[in-house]
């Protein structure tokens, strides 16, 4: 039965709490001055999500997480009937079908809170089966329950948060102590299937991957090959980053020397507000911002050595390997590491369901948290 427990307070991790804050606070400035000449409300949106998003934060993070993760087989059902509900229901933008509509709530993107699911759901999942894991049976029955929710992710098409939930996943299995041999084993087969792939998709008629997503991955991978319109999203973000020099041209700048102002960026409040940040707050802005996120990867790792049980380490790695990989992807992008594509950075890109499931994890996180160091009672 659903009950909150009796805590003792002292193991409250106020640091990342603060971390959490202050990175949404930096996100609703950098949104406002992203968005300042578009008319948009998303700067009120931003303020809202962080709003409930804290409610939702402190709320499950006095929620046992045992009992959370006793519904995981629900949990995994809600998942894939929200995926399969934006994959026959949802509405479509930008040439891909992402959203559902919901009375009262309005646009809600079930991939982003898909990821805290699957995080909840393997964290149970392995544990239950510790003692196997690197069993045949438990290796392929994991494989295949991830690859049901990744599929409906990956043909929405959404490559981006399909490969971020993969690298969650393995994250998770190695934490959960899967043998090396089976890390090796999949070490062994991924070098030849990726240069197959990179090789495949550069062939007529291939079905993995839509054209523009084939033209972002070649554009990266063979600049001087392709126009440059497939590459000067990044290119601009890489000059307003450089442009901002050390100290940043100012907040909210509206000088027409601004690469924002100037309309050579789109995504500039999502995707691309790393450029932003780096223009307008320069080197040593970006660089407070990835220190922060940063620590907040560091208090989850922390939490996670401390965890009182393997279900609250895996939860608390999944959470880690989340804020890390969407940071790595999205700096990645802006800066022209890796190849254009659409990943939210946490807590400061707008989107209110990005911002809303990662501050729920986190929750999940803070929970794990106060229970390190004395037995839960009835526990699993």
């Amino acid at each position: 039965m659903f009950k909150f427990k009796e805590y003792r307070f002292r193991y409250y991790n106020i640091r990342l709490i603060l971390f959490a804050l202050a990175l949404a606070v930096i996100g609703v400035l950098f949104v406002r001055s992203a968005t300042l000449n578009t008319g948009t409300d998303t700067f009120y949106k931003q303020i809202f999500g962080i709003v409930v998003g804290m409610v939702c934060m402190i709320f499950v993070s006095l929620v046992d997480y045992h009992w959370v993760l006793q519904l995981y087989w629900p949990l995994y059902a809600v998942n894939i009937a929200m995926l399969l509900a934006t994959k026959f229901m949802g509405t479509s933008g930008g040439g891909a079908q992402r959203w559902l509509v919901l009375p009262v709530i309005g646009n809600i993107q079930p991939s982003e809170f898909s990821k805290i699911l699957l995080i909840c759901f393997f964290a149970m999942f392995f544990y239950r089966h510790r003692e196997r894991i690197s069993s045949v049976r438990i290796v392929i029955l994991s494989v295949v329950l991830f690859a049901i929710p990744a599929y409906l992710i990956f043909d929405q098409p959404n490559l981006s948060t399909t490969l971020v939930v993969t690298a969650i996943f393995l994250v998770m299995i190695y934490v959960a102590k899967i043998s090396y041999k089976w890390i090796g084993g999949v070490a062994a087969v991924l070098v030849p299937f990726s240069a197959w792939f990179i090789y495949y998709i550069q062939q007529p008629g291939q079905k993995l991957l839509e054209e523009y997503q084939v033209t972002r991955i070649m554009s990266f991978l063979n600049p001087s090959q392709y126009s440059t319109d497939t590459t000067s999203q990044q290119a601009n973000s890489i000059m307003a980053i450089g442009s901002g020099q050390l100290h940043g041209k100012g907040l909210a700048n509206t000088t027409l020397a601004s690469v924002k102002n100037g309309n050579f960026l789109s995504e500039e409040d999502t995707d691309f507000i790393f450029a932003v940040i780096g223009e307008e707050a320069g080197f040593i802005g970006s660089v407070i911002v990835i220190a922060l996120l940063a620590l907040l990867v560091v208090e989850c790792i922390y939490v996670a050595v401390r965890a009182k049980d393997m279900a609250g380490r895996l939860i608390c790695s999944g959470m880690a390997a989340l804020i890390a990989i969407q940071t790595f992807v999205n700096i990645g992008v802006a800066t022209g590491l890796l190849p254009n594509t659409g990943i939210p950075l946490p807590f400061i890109s707008a989107g209110l369901s990005s911002l809303l499931s990662i501050f729920i994890g986190m929750g999940l996180v803070l929970n794990v948290g106060l229970q390190r160091n004395y037995e839960t009672r009835g526990g699993f």
